[in-house]
């Protein structure tokens, strides 16, 4: 029989080390000591009434970083924070503007949250501090569940607006003469979550700044900007690109810190010859359990949407055998509705939700109170997002405890046998490309849209007379005889930009189980063809759904309430298309190259796989249309010479596919190290005769449209990027080949990991004797 007792949280750790099963799979384990605040008084011109309020919440002094950036701001300079999650960041930006309208009641301030959660929790803490103060200030979230009544009175007295950059892309900008007294009054804009606005995302939000900072100097305003970021490797170049400003760098973190337990683990090695690994959900289920039954809430990561639900079943029927928390934990992602989440989020801070599994929603900086243990089931991405979900247990004092549980993927096995890069390694640098044309050029009709351009008047990196007589010669636009750039088109060109996602719609998944048919959740179209193609099994708060019909025209999921022992997984066919090469170069056996190409993804079939043990039980035909991606990519490509008279003798057909397809993959996990960036940010395409080329080749695209750069330094580094492949694939353990170095074994009786080698030695790279 189970029992559910307390126990802290040191004496769950101590019971899981004592198992062997359990101990034999920490790679290291690491005890982060305590650290003490740093502080500093506050200041001195701070009203009265503000003081008083923070004394009522126990603060008689600031951490060091936030005195210096309320000092930075006070003076009217720009400024960037950057420190560890729930280190107070927020009181760098709310204490001056609480200032601000203690001295002005026509001040206004906008504050911008990359998520409307996040705006709706600094809405309730900024109105509580200011209630506190005794200073009766009109703060609101202005967002797409803002009722419209609301609205109206919003855009006349709010005088704190808590957004998004997507309302304020296409809800407030356009039209910025319901909003003049915003505009006319406005002293502080605040970018939360400054790490988070890189890629697509990034670059479209540094446009939509543009057109905020322009419409300001229209209206005679001159706002501070305070940037806020967990920590990333460029801070302080990111702010600059994203704002078009030179922020004052803050990072001397004065916030105390409890004591934390670090645990690397690696899954068990079920078959040396392959490679094969146990189940790092499986792992972090095991590691989950037993803090849950102590009573020490929990939260566990997945990667993906299914790995979420797959967790949350696992940890619910484990917790069913006996009278335990079953029913408070809960899982939380992307998909859910927005009241399901915030019920979650209250849940958290008032402890009635003892667990949740998340994807990395919950990376971000959503108030969910002090939490015990962080699991983590596969590493997520990047070094700044481990330390972001690391961060989530254990955000005041107390003991804590955070695992990192590597899958068998080369990225994990890399990190997790690699504690330094992790722990002492420099964090991922944030990139975006504001001057990517496609987006620029969207961004600009917007904003002729909202005013008019006077010649020789710049946006972005110069005068855009030269765009606009491009934009000009579709009508969008037109030369008056002033010389200014007026809009004249018919279409409203901001609803036309999607801020988030590379196709501009949802699909909406509707439950038809009730009688009356319900929205359940939402998903993009990329996911859509391998999440909720028909006969698909919808996940969702580990209930099974299964999905009778894909209405891809109206972008409408039907699905009903099932109850099965298996999951699905889609197989997407991937084909890559060269448009431009914009660089060449030789190599040792043969060239690299980077330009724009077109990728074309469609979901081929998918599999019926079974809970827990992932047996296949079958498989099914997917029907959609392919969707196609506009990107940039580097590609390395062998003289074909050298594959039919090099060392070795001449290549098999199977052997060079199998040789090109895990040089590959060691190539792709290499270069997310090297770039600094998530695996997912790139895909990676191997043709055995490109025809393109007419020759072996190796893309490494980048996943968002246009792409941000990456495929330019993958380019430049292409010598260090084989290098690195070389020496992954040569010092894993494996026979022939395995997941953690070339990937699953794709033929039997084939030597994937000697062919990789022979193929990367012929591109130049030095092979260790004992691995040739």
């Amino acid at each position: 029989m189970r029992t559910y007792a307390p126990a802290t949280v040191d004496a769950v750790l101590d019971d899981l080390l004592a198992e062997p099963s359990i101990a034999r799979g920490v790679v290291h384990h690491q005890l982060i000591p305590a650290r003490a605040a740093r502080t500093a008084p506050l200041p001195a011109w701070l009203d009265p009434r503000i003081n008083a309020g923070l004394e009522r919440r126990g603060i008689t002094e600031l951490y060091i970083h936030q005195a210096e950036a309320i000092e930075a701001v006070h003076a009217g300079r720009d400024v960037v924070v950057v420190t560890p999650t729930a280190s107070g960041k927020s009181l760098c930006y709310t204490l001056p503007v609480l200032q601000a309208l203690a001295s002005d009641r026509s001040a206004r301030a906008l504050f911008l949250f990359p998520t409307k959660a996040l705006g709706q929790d600094q809405v309730a803490e900024f109105g509580a501090l200011a209630q506190l103060s005794g200073l009766d200030v009109a703060a609101a979230t202005y967002d797409g569940d803002t009722p419209a009544p609301i609205r109206a009175a919003i855009r006349i007295a709010g005088q704190v607006i808590v957004t998004n950059p997507d309302m304020l892309h296409a809800a407030i900008l356009p039209h910025h003469t319901k909003w003049f007294q915003l505009f006319e009054q406005l002293q502080v804009i605040v970018i939360d979550e400054l790490h988070t606005y890189r890629g697509v995302f990034g670059s479209h939000v540094a446009n939509v700044l543009r057109r905020l900072l322009r419409l300001c100097a229209h209206y005679g305003s001159k706002p501070v900007i305070v940037c806020c970021s967990a920590t990333i490797g460029n801070p302080l170049e990111l702010a600059s690109t994203l704002t078009g400003r030179t922020p004052q760098l803050i990072d001397r973190n004065g916030a105390p810190t409890g004591e934390r337990h670090l645990l690397l683990v690696d899954p068990p090695l079920l078959d040396a010859a392959s490679g094969a690994r146990g189940s790092a959900l499986t792992l972090a289920n095991r590691w989950a359990l037993p803090f849950l039954r102590a009573g020490r809430q929990t939260i566990v990561f997945g990667r993906s949407r299914t790995a979420v639900e797959l967790l949350l079943s696992g940890l619910r029927e484990a917790l069913r055998e006996h009278a335990g928390p079953r029913s408070r934990v809960r899982g939380y992602r992307g998909g859910y509705l927005p009241t399901e989440r915030r019920s979650i989020e209250q849940g958290l801070r008032s402890g009635e939700v003892l667990g949740v599994v998340s994807t990395n929603a919950l990376e971000l900086g959503v108030d969910i109170g002090r939490l015990d243990a962080a699991i983590i089931a596969g590493y997520p991405g990047s070094i700044a997002g481990t330390w972001q979900q690391i961060g989530r247990a254990g955000r005041r004092s107390g003991v804590s405890v955070a695992v990192v549980i590597a899958s068998g993927s080369p990225v994990d096995q890399y990190v997790i046998h690699h504690p330094d890069y992790l722990l002492n390694g420099a964090p991922e640098e944030a990139r975006l490309d504001p001057d990517n044309l496609h987006i620029l050029l969207a961004h600009l009709k917007a904003a002729t849209f909202e005013l008019p351009f006077e010649p020789g008047e710049p946006f972005g990196p110069g005068p855009a007379d030269d765009l606009l007589a491009f934009l000009a010669e579709d009508h969008h636009v037109r030369q008056a005889g002033d010389g200014r750039w007026y809009w004249s088109s018919e279409n409203f060109p901001a609803s036309a930009i999607s801020l988030r996602t590379a196709a501009s719609e949802n699909v909406v998944i509707i439950d038809t189980t009730p009688d009356r048919p319900r929205v359940i959740g939402e998903i993009d179209l990329f996911g859509a063809q391998t999440a909720v193609h028909e006969d698909a099994i919808y996940l969702h708060e580990s209930a099974q759904f299964h999905v009778d019909r894909l209405d891809w025209d109206e972008r409408k999921a039907y699905v009903r309430r099932v109850d099965v022992d298996h999951y699905t997984q889609a197989d997407v066919a991937v084909t890559l298309k060269p448009l431009d090469v914009f660089g060449s170069a030789p190599l040792p056996g043969g060239a690299r190259e980077h330009g724009e190409v077109m990728v074309a993804s469609l979901a081929t079939i998918y599999k019926k796989l079974k809970f827990i043990t992932n047996e296949n039980l079958g498989w099914g035909r997917i029907h959609l249309p392919e969707i196609e991606l506009q990107t940039t990519a580097a590609w390395l490509t062998v003289d074909p010479a050298a594959v039919t008279t090099g060392p070795g003798g001449a290549w098999r057909r199977d052997e060079l596919d199998v040789a090109l397809v895990g040089a590959g993959r060691a190539l792709q996990a290499v270069a997310s190290f090297l770039l600094m960036v998530a695996p997912a940010d790139l895909g990676l395409v191997s043709q055995v005769r490109s025809p393109h080329h007419e020759a072996p080749t190796i893309y490494l695209y980048e996943t968002v449209p246009g792409g941000v750069g990456l495929a330019e330094r993958i380019f430049e580094r292409t010598d260090e990027l084989i290098a690195g492949a070389a020496e992954l694939i040569a010092g894993c353990a494996c026979d022939g080949g395995c997941p953690s170095c070339t990937g699953p074994r794709l033929e039997p009786g084939i030597d994937a990991r000697a062919l990789a080698l022979r193929l990367l030695a012929t591109l130049g790279a030095s092979i260790p004797a004992r691995a040739a």
